[in-house]
């Protein structure tokens, strides 16, 4: 995933994230339990994400499928 500096991307709730995911937010919840999905974090005991990653993440899944490098051999 891309490394970002965060200063234009916003933040969102796990509400607004599912709804760009196009997912419940039970999904969103299993998915951060099961440390899958976009890098979540909290702040306090508010779970959050940036905008940025969640997108960067959908992005990731519409990608083709790199090679592994042992099979380049």
């Amino acid at each position: 995933m891309h490394q970002h500096s965060h200063d234009h991307c916003t933040m969102l709730t796990i509400v607004e994230a599912a709804r760009i995911l196009r997912v419940a937010v039970a999904t969103t919840r299993y998915w951060r339990q099961i440390d899958y999905g976009p890098r979540s974090f909290k702040v306090g005991r508010h779970v959050r994400y940036w905008e940025c990653e969640v997108r960067d993440w959908l992005q990731q899944l519409s990608s083709p499928p790199q090679r592994p490098v042992w099979a380049e051999r």
